[in-house]
């Protein structure tokens, strides 16, 4: 089995960097949209910052491999006029880049929290590193009669390769528009489709809006995040078999229905969490997702749990179930490749986190003994057993269903060591996690 390398160590809680943006490699990412030009990858986030008040529009890293980032610096050196006229924002948030013909284009967004006076504008440029050239806005909301929220917007593209722009937050939920790729802005100049949103029992809590088409599954997948950002922040998905939707979630829940449960639609892939005794992680969120090749990437950030205030860059590796749905790596992304597990790798102490749907505050691990000859310790019923390549079922009893698991070697962030990793999920689509502990 080859497990990934020895990263490089990064301190989230270096106050030393505040005020040296040079430094800022998984520092102060808010809100990350990963795109790969070339043989390099790179991250656009909000303007947000540990120790005061953050300067520029836009911040900008690149890496090489995903693990090691490099700051390169901001899209502007303010807030482009427009935009400011329209909602006095004090920074730009929750970007997104992609790319028409030769030309770079970076969506922003305007705004202020608790207002939907808001402002999605559009810059170009011939380099993704810039110079930026704005190009004024693409939609714009006012706050107490328009039901959109113009910001976070993202952009995706269809099977047959015509653009479209997911966007929202809170207030009337997400929508869909089609984009015009010779101007970068809408077809037509409306708010466009609501595709997800969710009832105002929850303060309609729903952002930060992605979708991924899948090319061998024919499907399209949408990313979203519930709940409050400084607190309880969870990812969720749903697909649909046409970009416009519906979206559905694992159960068939339409991510509009507003009548059932707040928390019951759309696959929670993950949440706060915490393994064993190990600092854990707090509202991971605001995701993008890389197609790379053949391997697909989440990238969010999240917050330390010492302080609830650090937040940083994550990148995961997604994997895919037998039933097409997208799971997420327990461990930031170290260099790992999906493999064969043989079965005498697996029996050991594991902590195992089930990420309940209806609970999206830091949920902490139990701990449980895979013993070799395919029973758990001190479990009666309880039993573990290989399918194919890394694919295992396991059953708790503690967790009542049994579960298709995915193992994947990773790196213990935590640990400082290699181990291994599962997601899996069980018969009603709820996601448990688990890392070995004893390797």
């Amino acid at each position: 089995m080859i497990y990934p390398k020895e990263p490089i160590k990064y301190n989230l809680y270096d106050e030393e960097v505040a005020n040296q943006e040079e430094r800022w490699t998984i520092h102060n990412v808010h809100d990350p949209a990963l795109i790969k030009d070339g043989d390099t990858y790179y991250v656009f986030s909000t303007d947000a910052k540990v120790g005061g008040e953050p300067t520029g529009g836009i911040q900008i890293r690149k890496s090489k491999d995903l693990i090691e980032w490099q700051w390169v610096g901001h899209a502007f050196e303010q807030i482009p006029e427009e935009a400011f006229a329209w909602t006095g924002a004090k920074g730009l948030w929750a970007p997104d880049v992609t790319k028409y013909g030769d030309t770079y284009y970076l969506y922003y967004a305007a705004s202020q929290f608790g207002r939907n006076q808001s402002f999605i504008g559009v810059a170009t440029s011939k380099h993704i590193e810039g110079p930026w050239k704005d190009q004024g806005e693409v939609f714009k909301t006012v706050h107490g009669k328009d039901t959109p929220n113009a910001i976070d917007p993202n952009i995706t593209f269809d099977e047959e390769g015509t653009p479209w722009m997911v966007y929202g937050s809170f207030f009337g939920g997400i929508y869909l528009s089609e984009i015009d790729p010779t101007t970068g802005k809408l077809v037509e100049q409306d708010e466009g489709k609501l595709i997800a949103r969710r009832p105002h029992s929850v303060e309609a809590a729903i952002e930060g809006p992605y979708i991924v088409f899948h090319p061998i599954l024919k499907k399209y997948y949408l990313f979203v995040s519930y709940d409050s950002l400084f607190r309880d922040y969870n990812i969720r998905v749903a697909r649909a078999d046409r970009i416009e939707g519906p979206y559905l979630d694992f159960n068939g829940h339409e991510m509009t229905n507003i009548e059932i449960q707040p928390n019951e639609t759309g696959i929670k892939v993950l949440g706060g969490y915490k393994f064993g005794q190990k600092e854990g992680w707090i509202g991971p969120g605001h995701n993008s997702v890389l197609k790379d090749g053949e391997d697909f990437f989440i990238c969010h950030h999240a917050r330390g749990e010492r302080t609830k205030k650090h937040h940083a860059l994550h990148i995961r590796k997604i994997v895919w179930t037998e039933d097409g749905w997208p799971l997420v790596s327990p461990e930031r992304y170290a260099g790992e490749q999906e493999q064969d597990i043989d079965q005498d790798a697996v029996a050991g102490k594991w902590e195992v986190i089930l990420l309940e749907k209806h609970d999206n505050n830091q949920i902490s691990s139990n701990s449980f003994e895979l013993l070799a000859n395919g029973k758990i310790a001190n479990d009666e019923k309880g039993y573990w057993r290989h399918l194919n390549n890394n694919l295992y079922e396991l059953f708790i009893s503690h967790y009542a269903l049994k579960r298709d698991v995915i193992i994947l070697p990773a790196w213990d962030w935590s640990n400082w060591n290699p181990t291994l990793v599962f997601t899996g999920k069980d018969e009603s689509g709820q996601v448990m996690i688990g890392k070995r502990i004893d390797k």
